[in-house]
Formats: structure tokens, C-alpha cells, sequence
């Protein structure tokens, strides 16, 4: 038995990491690691006395308070970024913590901040109970992650699969015989921000790391970089979270949404980030109900109770898309989009024509993806901004897409409404043949808009698996990356 977690999740050079180990080994050994385009080993220690601790009731919501084994000193030369904390018992048991190192306040900002979406590795960690997923409504971040969420072994399995049933999800399939979490799939550091960072490192673009927490406790984080960025499934947001990006993106600063499902559920933290709730489909069950906190309520982001979708903020949402390749969500379609608008500088050195596909070799549209609303005019798709979506925004590409209805997946919805039912609930306040068919012929979508008043640049790709396309290197995916980040860095001419 061997497992670890670290506290803080974010440190500054100078600062230190307490890592919190339980084991029935007598001593184990710590490998700390920069997980960059190259791998850079940073702080070693050996023979480390290990104790077992207990699993204690409720270790999912409230953690697992474990003494810690070993403090881990950040050292004044570590660069910001992500930083693996492996370790190692006599008899060959292996497992993952991990850390951030946030760029210091004194430090020169790198031209992108790539902020992890740590907020949903905690929401689908189930690890020491349920998560967001199996009934639980606040979960953790002192406690260890299951496994899978940080390594896998490669080439690592994809959500995306044709059958409707989720206990034949491909991904489950795939990752139940290595002992991976069933949920270790939809979120994590290898899926999708790992191979990101190391395309993006390789091709110099400069980078500082940051996680979900940041954006609140931390909003300076955001201070002096060209672009935030975020990367595959940055699900849960909270309110100060959205203050800062939108205060960032106002005043001038750019980002680049290479995610999709982006910002749909907000959470709200507790015990000062030790800890978030979010009640998702029951939250007319939320004590804030009622209350002068109900613009928190721990639901969707477009709940009509909230008053702010996701859309004002990053120019998509989840209510307007859905599911591709992932179930009855368009089970049998090209996981590509389709480019509109050729013309625009997104697509330049790409090659591609009106009507093309963009991302079919890699299946990049695929499983959860945000869109908007819109209606065809002169043969191209024109936001309507009736579901929050900024005046400015244009459509550049979109895929079709589906949200599941209760029916559809029984066997999943059991107990809660199916994504179409809620969807047309809490936006509209009611579920009717009127409400159901304003969202049940979605789409994924690449757009961008540009904030007024001097404010900065969008462009959210909403797909949660671009980033495929990175690691198997799409030319054509490529090029459109290179081009959304040179444009939003001011990184010099696009090369060809």
C-alpha cells in the first residue's frame, strides 16, 4: 500500500510542499520532477520512514488529514510549471503526487499562463469515497488521486466511443484491467494539458503554470502575460475565478480556450480552498437557495438563478453543445469540423477551403464540446446572442453535436435528469417541447470575439480534445495553434 498527496497544490520559489504519505513500507524514496518538454529532476531524498495511516470516514469531502512525511523545499531555480513528486518502496511500489510552482510576483511573466483545470481532477477524483459524479457534493483536494489522473501508460485510452450504454464506455473498457480509475478518462494532468505543454515548450513558447485555485486566491497570477490558457476539460469555475479572467481579458489581455465543457458548473470554495461544493443537478437543494448568495449557487453557470453564463465570459457554452462521438451524441460522426470562414487569419498556411475538415485524422471533436446559437445566413453560421453569447463573436468553424436526454442513457440518469432535460430547465425554468428543441440541435464550435473598450481577444476552440490533435500532429491542427498563440502573444509572423 502506497499513497501520497501534496499541500499546498500551488507554491512560489522559496516556499515549501508538505507531501503526506501513507504506507505499510518502512521507508520509501521521493523523485521531484519538472514534467516539461524535458524532464528535469529537481530534489531527491532517500529512505524516508513510512507509516500507515487510515482512510478516514468521509476522506472524499473532508480529506484525509494525514501527518506529513517530509517537507519538499522549492527551490529559488525552479521555473513555474508542473512538478511530478514520484516515489519508490523496497518491493517496487510506484505512485504520483504532484505540485504547481506559479510564476513569483518578482518573477519575469513567460508569454502564456497555462492554468491547469485542477478543479475537475478534484471534482471526478474518486478516491477514499464519491466524487461530483457518485453522489458526493463537496470533495477535497487533500487527498491523493486515484489512479490514473496523473500517469497512464501509453497510448492511452479516449473517451469517445460509439455505444450508449457507459458500462461499455471504450475508455472504461480500456482502463479497468490496468487498474485506472473509471473516471481517471475525463480529467487529469496526462490527458490532455501534458502533451500541450511539451508540443507548446518544443516550439518556444515561453509558459508559467498555474492551477484553478490561482484564479482566486492568486488573481495577480494573471498579471503581465500575453494569453491565459486553458487546456481539454476546465469544467468547475468559481465566481472570483470568473472576476479575474473577465477583470484579465478587459483590460487588455488575451485567451486561448483549448478545452471544452469549459466553466459550465460553478463550485464554490471552502476552509480556504482546502475544499469545493457544487451540488450540479440538485442544486435546488443548495442552502443558498433563497438566500443573498444565490447568484453562487452551486449549479450551472447558465441557471437563469445565476444570471451569468459562461458565455459572457468565454463566448461558448455547454447548454449549446454537448456530447460527439461519446454515446447517442452524434455516435457516428466525422469528430471534425467544418470550416466557414477559410479567409480568417486562424486558418492561414492550413490549406483548408470552405466545407473542409478540420481535425477528422484525430477525431478532435469529440467527446464534450460547447457551442452557441445561431442561424444561417448567406450560407454561413451568424451568432443570434440570445444565449449570452458577446456581440463580437464570430463563428469560424462547427460539428454537430447532441446533449443526451434522461431516456437515452438510463442507466447513467437513473437518478437526475438527463443533460437535455436539465439544460432546458434551469435555462429556460421549464422542460417543454418549446424549451427542449432550443437546445437539441447543438453544435461544437471554433470562434473568437474581441472584448470592447480596449479589452483583449477569445478564441475558445470548445472541444475538449484538441489536444489530441497536438499530440499526433495534425499539420493542419498545428498550424492553427501555432497561428491562435503567435496572433495572442504578439510571438513575431506566423511561420509556414
Amino acid at each position: 500500500m502506497l499513497d501520497a498527496y501534496c499541500w499546498p497544490l500551488s507554491a512560489t520559489p522559496r516556499a515549501s510542499v508538505a507531501l503526506h504519505v501513507s504506507t505499510d513500507a518502512p521507508a520509501f524514496s521521493v523523485e521531484v520532477a519538472r514534467d516539461g518538454a524535458e524532464r528535469r529532476v529537481v530534489w531527491q531524498a532517500e529512505d524516508v520512514p513510512g507509516a500507515p495511516f487510515p482512510t478516514p470516514e468521509g476522506a472524499s469531502a473532508n480529506g484525509c488529514d494525514w501527518a506529513p512525511s517530509l517537507e519538499i523545499p522549492v527551490g529559488l531555480d525552479w521555473a513555474s510549471g508542473y512538478y511530478t513528486v514520484t516515489l519508490l518502496t523496497a518491493i517496487g511500489e510506484v505512485t504520483d503526487a504532484f505540485f504547481v510552482v506559479r510564476p513569483a510576483a518578482d518573477a519575469a511573466p513567460a508569454d502564456l499562463l497555462l492554468v491547469l483545470s485542477t478543479n475537475t481532477y478534484n471534482a471526478y477524483n474518486d478516491w477514499g469515497g464519491p466524487s461530483l459524479y457518485t453522489g458526493g457534493t463537496r470533495v477535497s483536494f487533500e487527498r491523493p488521486m486515484a489512479k490514473g489522473f496523473l500517469t497512464k501508460p501509453e497510448p492511452i485510452g479516449r473517451m469517445m466511443q460509439a455505444t450508449p450504454d457507459p458500462e461499455a464506455m471504450g475508455y472504461r473498457v480500456w482502463a479497468r484491467p490496468l487498474g485506472l480509475s473509471d473516471w481517471s478518462g475525463s480529467s487529469g494532468w496526462w490527458n490532455w494539458e501534458r502533451p500541450f505543454l511539451h508540443w507548446a515548450e518544443r516550439n518556444g513558447f515561453t509558459l508559467d503554470v498555474a492551477i484553478s485555485h490561482d484564479l482566486e486566491a492568486h488573481p495577480e497570477v494573471l498579471d503581465g502575460h500575453r494569453a491565459f490558457v486553458s487546456v481539454g476539460h476546465d469544467e468547475y469555475w468559481s465566481g472570483k475565478m470568473r472576476d479575474a479572467l473577465d477583470a484579465y481579458t478587459g483590460s487588455g489581455g488575451n485567451a486561448a480556450i483549448f478545452s471544452g465543457n469549459t466553466c459550465f458548473w460553478q463550485v464554490r470554495y471552502e476552509d480556504e480552498g482546502r475544499a469545493m461544493t457544487c451540488f450540479k443537478y440538485a442544486a435546488d437543494h443548495d442552502p443558498v437557495i433563497g438566500t443573498a448568495e444565490e447568484r453562487t449557487l452551486s449549479g450551472t453557470w447558465s441557471d437563469r438563478r445565476v444570471r451569468r453564463p459562461e458565455a459572457t465570459s468565454i463566448g461558448l457554452s455547454f447548454t449549446r453543445g454537448g456530447y460527439s462521438r461519446y454515446g447517442n451524441g452524434v455516435p457516428d460522426g466525422s469528430a471534425a469540423f467544418t470550416v466557414w470562414q477559410p479567409n480568417h487569419w486562424m486558418f492561414e498556411g492550413t490549406g483548408l477551403q470552405r466545407g473542409d475538415l478540420l481535425g477528422e485524422a484525430d477525431a478532435i471533436v469529440a467527446y464534450e464540446v460547447d457551442g452557441c446559437e445561431f442561424e444561417m445566413r448567406g450560407g454561413v453560421p451568424i451568432a443570434t446572442h440570445e444565449d449570452g453569447t458577446p456581440e463580437s463573436l464570430e463563428i469560424l468553424a462547427t460539428a454537430p453535436a447532441r446533449l443526451w436526454a434522461q431516456d437515452e442513457q438510463p442507466s447513467r440518469y437513473a437518478h437526475e435528469p438527463g443533460e437535455l432535460e436539465n439544460v432546458a430547465q434551469v435555462v429556460f425554468g421549464e422542460v417543454t417541447p418549446e424549451t427542449i428543441a432550443r437546445v437539441s440541435d447543438n453544435h461544437a464550435v471554433l470562434a473568437m470575439f474581441t472584448r470592447p473598450n480596449g479589452g483583449g481577444s477569445v478564441v475558445n476552440v470548445g472541444v475538449t480534445d484538441w489536444a489530441f490533435g497536438i499530440k499526433h500532429a495534425d499539420p493542419q491542427v498545428l498550424r492553427v495553434t501555432e497561428n491562435i498563440l503567435r496572433r495572442l502573444t504578439d510571438a513575431g509572423p506566423t511561420t509556414s
